[in-house]
């Protein structure tokens, strides 16, 4: 079985308000698709990029790393901006959320949305377990045999990456305060692949005037496809509304 191919996402609505959606690591447009779908519904445009090395066989993610994907997210910031779109907001789930808040202190962003965004830092192990998850699972979706399976991640290498995701998400929480955009933090009760104390650290330290935090208290991580996934889409919604847009 061939999986799908992932490409970049847009979806064009018929107003000038433009929001620019990120995924997780490991993760690919279809963490955030359902969530662009209903904003595009509402009018607003939505561009979703997708990371080098996610939504392609796991061996190809061992070759980049968060410089590249903050290259991707800045290229969908561009492509945005080149379509005419002067304001935009920003919103990610997990690495995407750590993201559009790196996004919140180096250009001008409309307001910005975190769900389940990490500020504490795994240990290397356990985010390596996850990726090896990750593999196992894609390969099990190829319909591959568990012999085969077992060979290949017997060749999976250890990654660099990791160490760099570290850091990346250390220096983003340096940073949060630097922060002035309304700011609506989205968190997971349930929440096992983070320290869900993040979202009070996102809360606290951005200096915007307008922020807000709201709990989900019957989901997990991923919390775009959970139970409570229509009440994060609407609050999503209701918080794009209620910022200032030129139009």
């Amino acid at each position: 079985m061939k999986v799908v191919e992932q490409k970049p996402l847009t979806f064009e609505g018929d107003s000038n308000r433009a929001v620019l959606l990120l995924h997780g690591f490991t993760g690919n447009t279809s963490d955030v698709r359902l969530l662009g779908r209903f904003l595009n519904t509402k009018g607003y445009t939505c561009h979703i990029p997708l990371y080098k090395g996610h939504g392609v066989p796991p061996e190809e993610l061992v070759h980049y790393g968060p410089k590249d994907w903050w290259q991707d997210v800045m290229e969908g910031y561009e492509f945005l901006k080149n379509q005419g779109y002067e304001e935009i907001a920003v919103g990610g789930l997990s690495l995407g959320g750590v993201f559009s808040l790196k996004l919140g202190y180096n250009v001008p962003v409309k307001g910005i949305v975190t769900m389940c965004a990490p500020m504490y830092i795994k240990s290397e192990e356990v985010m390596y377990e996850g990726v090896l998850e990750y593999a196992r699972n894609y390969k099990i979706r190829e319909r591959k045999s568990e012999e085969v399976i077992e060979q290949e991640m017997a060749q999976f290498a250890p990654m660099n990456t990791l160490k760099e995701l570290q850091q990346l998400i250390s220096d983003v929480r340096k940073n949060v305060d630097l922060i002035y955009a309304p700011t609506f933090v989205i968190q997971a009760r349930h929440d096992h692949m983070i320290n869900t104390d993040s979202a009070n650290i996102i809360y606290e330290e951005v200096e915007s005037d307008v922020k807000e935090i709201k709990w989900y208290e019957d989901s997990g991580h991923v919390i775009t496809h959970d139970k409570e996934k229509e009440a994060v889409f609407q609050d999503f919604y209701t918080f794009l509304e209620r910022l200032d847009w030129k139009e």
